[in-house]
């Protein structure tokens, strides 16, 4: 694998995220990586991102044995990393590599941000950069976690962790997950949404959900959310409820609550509330600077209630991140 996914030239400048590879590493993390962060964007017009790979070994062989990695740069890159994503490997009782291991706790004392995949949170939690913070790892090895890092907070039954600095995904899928979720802190929703629809995959799967479903066979399987939810998604400057939500979909609110746990691992309100979140942060980032125009047209009734929201799943305020993401605010 060459090194020329978003490495044009005129990348200079960009937020560079760099990913180590080491021996066994998990490919479908790494390809998740590849595809949210290193592929050139024609249809936004722009690149998001100065993209690498490197590794401790000219050859590194991956998972199984499945194949060998050649034409990644030296571990020295890691140290021009604004973004660090670490390895992430299923033999999580073997030690992490010395120098991999100083790679990361150097590049977290200068400040970069560290991303882990699935068994990711080994990586980090070994380097001792993870010690009193919050994070999750795939749930199949959370016992594991905690009896080897006992000073780390794990949450094991979420999809991802934003603990400001260092995030960290469940298993597999939440990679993309996270992934999507840092392209979002980092470009906003409108770009998000674009680069999830690239990879045809959910624009927006909130961290806390689930990390799996338990899911018996019913005797006759429950209807597809699909029409409700696309239904409300046209509505979402109504005010709409979850009963409203339930009389759409011809069910009780208790079924349609059941049914969302099942099957999107949330709850209606937490589903309509990200939704109308998300159409708040397309309109700031479109133009509209009225605040209360952005609120109601969104579904969110005020301004104070907007602000509210904002801050409490972005962390910043409409005003904040207008300036960032708004138009007139993006940088190239």
């Amino acid at each position: 694998m060459t090194q020329e996914s978003s490495q044009a030239s005129g990348t200079s400048g960009l937020h560079r995220v760099v990913v180590i590879v080491d021996e066994n590493s998990n490919p479908f993390e790494l390809g998740c990586a590849t595809e949210v962060f290193g592929l050139r964007r024609p249809e936004i017009g722009r690149e998001l991102y100065d993209f690498r790979l490197c590794s401790p070994e000219p050859q590194t062989l991956m998972r199984d044995g499945f194949f060998t990695l050649t034409g990644a740069a030296g571990l020295e890159a890691a140290d021009t990393a604004d973004t660090l994503i670490v390895p992430n490997r299923p033999d999580v009782e073997v030690p992490r590599r010395p120098d991999v291991l100083d790679a990361v706790r150097r590049a977290h004392a200068r400040g970069a941000r560290l991303v882990g995949f699935c068994s990711g949170a080994f990586t980090l939690a070994e380097a001792g950069v993870l010690d009193g913070r919050r994070a999750t790892a795939h749930w199949q090895w959370a016992d594991a976690f905690r009896a080897r890092f006992p000073s780390v907070h794990l949450e094991a039954d979420v999809l991802f962790v934003d603990d400001g600095d260092i995030l960290t995904a469940a298993g597999s899928a939440a990679a993309l997950d996270l992934g999507l979720h840092v392209v979002r802190r980092d470009h906003g929703a409108e770009i998000a949404n674009s680069v999830s629809r690239r990879l045809v995959f959910a624009a927006h799967r909130d961290g806390g959900q689930r990390q799996f479903v338990e899911r018996p066979m019913p005797d006759l399987p429950d209807e597809s959310l699909a029409p409700v939810l696309a239904w409300a998604q046209e509505r979402l400057d109504s005010p709409l409820t979850v009963r409203d939500l339930a009389v759409r979909a011809s069910v009780s609110p208790a079924t349609l609550h059941r049914r969302f746990r099942t099957q999107l691992g949330t709850t209606p309100l937490a589903w309509l509330t990200g939704e109308r979140l998300s159409l708040a942060c397309r309109l700031i980032e479109r133009g509209e600077s009225r605040f209360e125009v952005v609120a109601r047209r969104s579904g969110l009734g005020t301004a104070a209630n907007l602000r509210a929201l904002m801050r409490r799943e972005t962390g910043i305020t409409p005003s904040a991140y207008k300036r960032r993401f708004g138009q007139g605010g993006l940088t190239a």
